[in-house]
């Protein structure tokens, strides 16, 4: 680029010396920002918009780079580069794919992709990784054309070979080294006089010598030799651990490197020793192990997540099975945990699950599994059972632990929890079975008085008897009148004022006090409990929002949660309609929320009662972006006006100056769409700060209120009435 910023003229001769990159992505979006980022930076750019334009271009041209999106809508990306190493192409590869998934990332990596980007990346990770690819390739060529060089310069083979990042080295026909260079120092800590003479079997870690034996006495060449063979070298003793190599092994004939001489007397070349290359994957293999890992732990805890505990409860049944022996599986439900979480926030609800999971680890026998089935719901696997005692007694054990108080940052919080027990075979022989009948134990224990434990016996009511108690519950809520909406309101940070109000139900239980939306419109939903729920709520809304209205709260904004099975229903924008016309209630002053997965049930459908929505003049806003199966093109299709950012992604901001690229990708996004911003589950000023100084200025969570009662709202509204009044009236006063 010239001064002035502006490109340069190439010419035809200098084009086909720059590096060509493949940019493939089906998002033209995308796919226009990435050709934009590497535009007049000297490369070669040919762009692509689905997979059978990628293939063809790869077909017809060569390529030093590829940047890959793996969801293309003809051909995947995993499918592409099945070709590109079937057809021996030589190009490197780099994906970038917002699948969160860890299967793709393990595709990509087993294909040979050089890198993996997952979406969104910054500017900066992009460039730097296309730069190191091309500069891996130069030296890559480089190295190649002076090994062409060899025959004539030993001074420079010499240079090169010690230069290498690689590991090289010769052997004889024994096995011994006669040639290495110095990357074995560097990598190993042994010098090349302490290897020369001596047989490679010192290198190699005594588990992988088996395997070494054929490696490193090969003697076929060309595509026939050993390639890629993964062996554990020793690093010098009192340094460093073990590192992993990639071995290339080759046996080289006489006229490229002299490995073979002629032998006058059967008149053939005589195999004389093998040359190799090994290059340390050491990196690459402790991060295919942490993506192992991390597929079946729980990020949070750290224990075993659900996929891994069914592995081991099924092994863990084979061996009981063949030992004719008992084991006990436990489902234990954490008593008063959701009040903890609505009255403390959710970063205090994950400090006291990790706290209650050091605990039940302590309790443990060896060879005990302790898993985390998700939210505050753990199961636990005890193999080779004496009797039911065994089972009884660690029950025993994780009540009287959860009994001691918890800390929380000087919040002493007390807890406890349900078990539920069931014992193989006898109260089942399958996981699933075990698993549901320890389920159905410890919902006997809750309705009890939780705080205990329960075997399971089949006199215990089925979990469908449950739910149907439960429905009826909910049905009388309804008649009841035990139903009420709570009202969490949203903060414009830069005057302090009440822009908005998320509406929240809430259920006032008989026998359980009040209860949150999430602790039953699961189950509603689950149940076709929904429509009715959710008719019940519009005309509350309604209701409180002329009693809001009559306290001085006409522009602030009401933000209502829109369940998918309401939206489905074809008389919801009818209702809704007719509930706003029926109390004289601005639909100005209403905005429904939606989540991700209305996107994808029935799109075409929901398009349509949205654009109904917004022609009346409601406004519509994404729940929990990002969190679900979002795209970019559903911004286009639907009509939406707001994006809220999930509260998952603010609790993850701890420092006022980090870097937090989701929530920069979100606020870019919604910048760059004209589309409002709100945050949500903002509990330290940190948040609040970082959120404001990148461009988000609405916000809610409990830094500024928790979800509070109608009345109470309305005293809220008023007290804010009374600050402005008094703001407007000290300039007077101060005057006089």
């Amino acid at each position: 680029m010239n001064q002035a910023g502006e490109p340069t003229q190439i010419s035809k001769s200098e084009s086909a010396a720059l590096p060509r990159i493949l940019l493939v992505d089906d998002e033209p979006r995308l796919l226009s920002s990435l050709y934009e980022l590497l535009r007049g930076r000297d490369y070669n750019l040919v762009t692509a918009t689905c997979g059978s334009e990628a293939l063809a271009h790869l077909s017809k041209m060569r390529f030093d780079l590829v940047l890959l999106d793996l969801r293309l809508p003809d051909v995947s990306g995993h499918q592409i580069m099945d070709f590109i190493n079937d057809k021996g192409i030589d190009a490197d590869v780099i994906v970038m794919s917002g699948e969160v998934g860890i299967d793709a990332a393990i595709g990509a990596l087993k294909r040979g992709a050089y890198d993996y980007l997952r979406k969104p990346y910054s500017r900066e990770e992009l460039l730097k990784t296309v730069a190191n690819a091309l500069q891996r390739r130069r030296l890559e060529t480089a190295n190649r054309r002076i090994a062409s060089q060899l025959e004539t310069s030993e001074k420079l083979y010499r240079y090169l070979v010690d230069s290498s990042p690689d590991i090289i080295y010769t052997l004889n026909h024994e096995g011994k080294f006669t040639f290495i260079n110095d990357r074995a120092y560097q990598l190993l800590g042994f010098s090349r006089d302490e290897l020369i003479g001596k047989h490679y079997s010192i290198l190699v870690h005594e588990e992988d010598l088996e395997r070494a034996r054929y490696v490193f006495n090969e003697r076929r060449v060309d595509e026939r030799a050993s390639r890629n063979v993964e062996l554990r070298l020793k690093c010098h003793s009192g340094g460093g651990q073990d590192r992993t190599f990639n071995n290339t092994l080759m046996t080289i004939s006489l006229n490229s490197v002299g490995m073979h001489v002629p032998d006058q007397e059967v008149k053939k070349l005589e195999f004389f020793g093998t040359y190799g290359v090994a290059r340390d994957i050491t990196d690459r293999k402790r991060a295919e192990e942490v993506i192992s890992y991390q597929a079946y732990h729980d990020i949070l805890t750290d224990l075993p997540n659900r996929m891994l505990f069914k592995d081991r409860l099924g092994l863990a049944v084979i061996q009981a099975k063949r030992k004719l022996t008992e084991l006990a599986v436990m489902f234990i439900d954490l008593d008063r945990f959701k009040l903890v979480n609505d009255t403390l926030g959710h970063v205090k609800g994950d400090e006291l699950l990790q706290q209650v999971a050091l605990r039940l680890k302590e309790c443990l026998r060896r060879g005990d599994t302790l898993a985390r089935q998700g939210g505050d719901e753990f199961t636990i696997v005890l193999p080779e059972l004496r009797d039911r005692e065994d089972a009884k007694l660690i029950a025993d054990k994780f009540l009287e632990c959860l009994q001691m108080p918890f800390n929380l940052d000087g919040h002493e919080v007390h807890i406890s929890a349900s078990i539920g027990i069931a014992i193989y075979p006898g109260d089942g022989e399958s996981i699933d079975e075990l698993l549901r009948h320890a389920d159905i134990a410890m919902y006997q224990v809750k309705a009890l008085g939780k705080n205990g434990h329960s075997f399971y016996h089949n006199s215990m009511l089925d979990v469908s008897h449950q739910k149907i108690a439960l429905e009826q519950s909910l049905r009388k809520a309804l008649e009841q009148n035990e139903l009420e909406m709570y009202y969490q309101p949203q903060m414009d940070v830069i005057t302090g004022r009440i822009v908005g109000a998320e509406g929240l139900m809430r259920w006032n239980h008989p026998q359980r006090g009040l209860l949150t939306a999430g602790e039953f419109l699961p189950f509603a939903e689950e149940n076709g409990l929904m429509l009715p729920i959710s008719d019940w709520m519009i005309g509350a809304l309604c209701r409180d929002m002329l009693l809001w209205n009559a306290a001085g709260g006409e522009n602030i904004r009401l933000s209502l949660n829109l369940s998918p099975q309401y939206l489905d229903r074809g008389d919801f924008f009818e209702k809704m309609r007719g509930a706003l016309v029926r109390y004289g209630i601005s639909p100005a002053q209403i905005e429904c929320e939606i989540t991700e997965n209305i996107c994808i049930r029935n799109p075409q459908y929901a398009i349509e009662q949205l654009n109904k929505l917004c022609q009346l003049g409601v406004s519509v806003a994404i729940d929990d972006f990002g969190t679900g199966y979002s795209s970019l093109s559903y911004l286009h299709r639907f009509p939406i006006h707001t994006i809220k950012i999930d509260q998952s992604f603010v609790k993850e901001i701890h420092e006022e100056n980090g870097h937090y690229p989701v929530i920069l990708a979100i606020i870019s996004i919604a910048r760059g769409l004209g589309l409002h911003l709100i945050a949500e589950g903002v509990e330290t000023d940190i948040q609040a700060r970082y959120l404001k100084a990148n461009g988000c200025l609405t916000m809610q969570g409990y830094l500024f209120h928790r979800p509070i009662s109608l009345p109470n709202f309305i005293t809220v509204l008023q007290a804010q009435d009374a600050r402005d009044d008094a703001a407007q009236t000290t300039p007077a006063a101060i005057q006089a």
